[in-house]
């Protein structure tokens, strides 16, 4: 099966929870995308479970019918199936499989006591595994009660039967042998319907691909890695940590993220799963990663980031200034506008963050806008200057306009690296690639594989590439007032031809007759205009 076969197959079974969503007038309303991806999840787990067993167990993987071939196995035989499983799937009992409730969708009271008090177990005995803390340290469940959602009591177990026979009869452990990105398949189908009002409130979830495959090839170039920690502070659905935990190795690396959002610490959980590192669910927190760190004693080999750029944080504002933040928010706080509060420039307070955060031979890829990379003064310059004195700053890569769908805000790729080579900092213009797509009412830049190849053979072969690349020093970063943006190191280059005395003499003779000629059609127009005032008559 291609990954073609296998992302139709994934969208199909979207489109079959929506319209049930719809039939059942849930349609567009805000519980569909909880219950869309709480649903599979559960076929997730469903199906990785199976695949998994039936590699253990021969008897399984050759039976007719695993359902009644896993109901009649000894209880002991059960248990010791589910130990070898392990880490790799959830556990699960006969009764939680979605065949079990497909063959009793018709019992009383399906909803309640077969669909959600199956989905309540599985959260509550695979929390351990799964379950996601805040801050304070509460763990959340994996599942809500999803009958509850439908009003009418009545339909609640036509409801929930309908989503059963969604599943039943589709199959996706043919996927689990290759490296298929589920998540990315089934956020990016769903982004389309919640995120149409130019960014919408999910916007704050989604990073291009490109841009996260981009950032993780440069930040990992090097060859084999080991027991590397992976930080994101404002991790969304983890689009940038699935990127490079795949660079490096999934059991090369454990993940760590921080994200204000709950919504956001769900759908990274959901990917975790779906990309084989749950090991690193336990590190998933949701809290406030600038006023309350839970990693804050913590240092990371790699962090990536796409911070928010308009957060407004004005009901804390004032605890950043205490004197036990200086050292982290080196650079200071920025102020509060006097008008719109959620245009506060945040993403500053992250990059400090994220500086503060790094091991000694820490690397990190920031998104920024592109102002940030030749701001004059303030807190961007103050960053931008510490890092190029410190000799942290591996380079930047200034992206086209619209690579994300979802804003018109150009921006840029920092590259920090606490081992840099502070005479070789490579700095790409990378805004005249891509081509302009449109996704509904929104307009994209689409990078081909090539040009994504472009940039970061740039930046990791320290390549200068006439009006793309440049390599420039320490010295002449300053130089240039602590400017990051490519273009201001680009030469100016005039082309010379050499000719002749005579085929110089032709040209001018030519530039000449021309000039003649408009000379002598502007007189003509001037008497024209002449002629015409003097007919102006008063009435």
């Amino acid at each position: 099966m291609t990954e073609i076969e296998f992302i139709k197959k994934t969208k199909t079974l979207i489109d079959d929870l929506k319209s049930v969503c719809a039939n059942y007038g849930l349609g567009n309303d805000a519980s569909e995308f909880n219950i869309i991806t709480q649903v599979f999840l559960y076929k997730y787990l469903n199906d990785k479970f199976i695949y998994e067993a039936k590699k253990i167990d021969k008897d399984l993987a050759n039976a007719d019918d695993f359902q009644k071939a896993y109901e009649a196995m000894p209880e002991d035989k059960k248990k010791f199936l589910r130990g070898r499983i392990g880490n790799r799937a959830a556990k699960l009992e006969p009764e939680q499989l979605i065949t079990y409730l497909f063959n009793n969708s018709n019992k009383a009271n399906f909803a309640e006591t077969y669909f959600d008090g199956t989905l309540l177990n599985i959260s509550t005995e695979n929390v351990a595994l799964y379950s996601v803390k805040s801050t304070s340290g509460v763990k959340d469940k994996m599942f809500d009660l999803l009958s509850q959602f439908i009003r009418d009591p009545s339909q609640r177990d036509a409801f929930c039967r309908a989503l059963i026979n969604k599943l039943v009869n589709v199959s996706f452990e043919k996927m689990f042998s290759e490296k298929y990105d589920f998540f990315a398949t089934i956020f990016e189908y769903l982004i389309k319907d919640y995120n149409s009002d130019s960014g919408g409130k999910y916007a704050e979830y989604y990073t291009p691909h490109a841009v996260a495959r981009i950032m993780a090839a440069i930040l990992v170039n090097t060859g084999s890695i080991n027991n590397a920690t992976v930080y994101d502070p404002s991790a969304g659905s983890g689009t940038l940590l699935m990127n490079i935990a795949h660079a490096i190795g999934e059991k090369n690396c454990t993940i760590y993220s921080e994200d204000i959002s709950q919504k956001s610490a769900n759908l990274l959980r959901l990917n975790l799963i779906l990309n084989n590192l749950s090991h690193s669910i336990p590190n998933i927190i949701k809290g406030n990663t600038i006023l309350q760190p839970s990693y804050i004693k913590e240092k990371f080999k790699y962090i990536v980031s796409n911070p928010p750029f308009k957060l407004d944080f004005s009901d804390y504002r004032e605890d950043l200034t205490k004197d036990s933040f200086k050292e982290r928010f080196f650079a200071g706080i920025p102020n509060v506008p006097n008008a719109k509060k959620e245009s506060m420039a945040i993403y500053l307070l992250f990059i400090q963050h994220i500086i503060y955060s790094l091991t000694p031979d820490g690397k990190a890829a920031v998104v920024v806008p592109t102002g940030f990379i030749t701001a004059q003064s303030g807190i961007e310059r103050k960053i931008r200057e510490g890092l190029v004195k410190r000799g942290w700053l591996r380079g930047v890569v200034s992206m086209p306009s619209n690579i994300f769908a979802s804003t018109g805000t150009n921006v840029s790729i920092l590259f920090i690296d606490k081992k840099a080579d502070e005479n070789k900092v490579v700095l790409v213009d990378a805004s005249k690639l891509g081509e302009t797509v449109k996704e509904g009412k929104n307009q994209r830049t689409v990078l081909t594989p090539q040009e994504e190849s472009l940039i970061i053979d740039a930046m990791n072969k320290k390549l200068a590439t006439p009006d793309f690349s440049v390599v420039v020093s320490k010295e002449q970063i300053i130089e240039k007032n602590y400017s990051f943006s490519a273009g201001q190191y680009f030469e100016v280059k005039i082309d010379y031809t050499d000719i002749t005395s005579d085929e110089f003499s032709v040209r001018m003779q030519g530039f000449e007759d021309r000039l003649s000629g408009l000379f002598k059609a502007g007189e003509k127009l001037d008497k024209e205009i002449m002629k015409q005032l003097k007919g102006v008559r008063f009435e």
